[in-house]
């Protein structure tokens, strides 16, 4: 019996949906004694929330009782774990462009970089590891918006939803640990595009990383620009109760008399009182440390002409100052400046005080700006000129 249950539990990982005639008694009874509850945030801090999902994964206990919980962030992008915020988001003007500002979160599970805001609904669907199944959750999010604002989507190949043949509407991610796992999707129903677009912008640099890259979706839209209807409200009811009358197992509706039978919606708020050791989680996912030093070593090389003022005789530069930047935990390891020979030979040889003194330095404006005041009126033209070129690298 253990071996048909581990085959069953297989193809139901791999495939989705798993015949109902297919069941084996002992399946039926396992589907029976789990319990769904509904968890709603207070909170609208990304960090605090990003903090909430891990406590759960790490101390609740899935066995006998699913949980999907519902939250929204203040405007924030959130990227993945093991990506690069420089390559993957317009760090330079995240945090000045609204009144509050853009923050950058890195969670703890993979997936691509997704904006949020009050106009997004994120969805985490707990379950034990070997029950994981994002096919089954994403069809409950469809089957949920069909039936309350009659609006049909379908899922990619990627497992997000689309409108109108390719119109994304969902971002996704997931955390599969040796006894829990979670699979996380962010819907865009009122979402500020304007934002969203700043906020994922790419510019053009020459970065060379391991780092996970996933391609920004440009084709995303918002659920409330086919029906001006919905609203993150009557969603988190809506998904909410489609969560609860469908069967723990299979995609299979139990209809309202199942949903009654769970545990219903749960008012949750994320505080140290209700989750000893939130707080601990919400600092180390606000810190500096994990959003950029959790990122992984990368390079970032770029051109710059040189003036024709700062060479011999003042003559025109016939060359580019080559700069390679290497950047380990968010933090400056190396920098390599490669000086033309003709360039040599103009008395411009590349050697400048700043290398030196950003090394080990955050990669970041800030770093170059309190470098400049350190060292003051012993920085030459030709440093300066370096400097620039370095912040300008850093701001891109």
């Amino acid at each position: 019996m253990a071996l048909m249950q581990h085959t069953c539990n297989r193809f139901y990982s791999l495939f989705g949906r798993i015949n109902v005639r297919a069941f084996s008694k002992d399946s039926k009874t396992i589907e029976k004694a789990i319990k769904k509850s509904v968890f709603i945030s207070q909170s609208n801090d990304v960090y605090m929330n990003l903090a909430l999902e891990e406590w759960l994964f790490k101390n609740f206990n899935f066995k006998n009782h699913h949980v999907l919980m519902l939250w929204q962030n203040d405007p924030c992008v959130v990227i993945g774990r093991h990506q690069n915020p420089w390559s993957e988001t317009n760090i330079s003007d995240l945090h000045n462009h609204t009144e509050n500002g853009i923050y950058l979160a890195r969670r703890s599970g993979n997936g691509g970089s997704a904006y949020n805001d009050n106009g997004t609904l994120n969805m985490t669907f707990f379950t034990t590891r070997e029950r994981y199944n994002a096919q089954n959750n994403t069809e409950v999010v469809a089957r949920s918006i069909f039936r309350e604002f009659d609006i049909k989507t379908s899922m990619g190949s990627d497992e997000n939803l689309l409108l109108r043949g390719n119109k994304q509407v969902s971002n996704k991610g997931a955390k599969i640990g040796r006894d829990n796992s979670y699979h996380s999707m962010s819907l865009m129903v009122k979402s500020n595009k304007v934002n969203r677009n700043m906020a994922l912008q790419k510019h053009d640099m020459n970065i060379r990383t391991k780092a996970t890259t996933l391609d920004v979706p440009t084709n995303m839209m918002n659920l409330c620009e086919e029906n001006p209807q919905v609203n993150v409200a009557s969603l988190i009811k809506a998904v909410g109760w489609e969560f609860l009358r469908t069967k723990a197992l299979t995609v299979r509706d139990g209809g309202m008399e199942l949903a009654y039978q769970q545990k219903g919606f749960q008012m949750i708020n994320p505080t140290e009182n209700w989750f000893p050791g939130l707080n601990a989680i919400r600092e180390k996912y606000s810190s500096w440390d994990w959003c950029y030093g959790k990122t992984p070593k990368f390079n970032i090389t770029q051109a710059f002409k040189v003036p024709g003022g700062l060479v011999r005789n003042n003559t025109s530069a016939p060359g580019n100052l080559h700069v390679t930047m290497t950047v380990e935990n968010g933090r400056i390891s190396d920098i390599t400046i490669y000086v033309p020979n003709e360039l040599n030979s103009l008395g411009f040889t590349g050697e400048a005080k700043v290398i030196h003194s950003l090394k080990g330095k955050k990669f970041s404006v800030q770093a170059f700006d309190d470098m400049e005041d350190s060292l003051g009126c012993l920085l030459d033209e030709k440093d300066r000129f370096v400097t620039e070129c370095l912040k300008q690298m850093a701001c891109a």
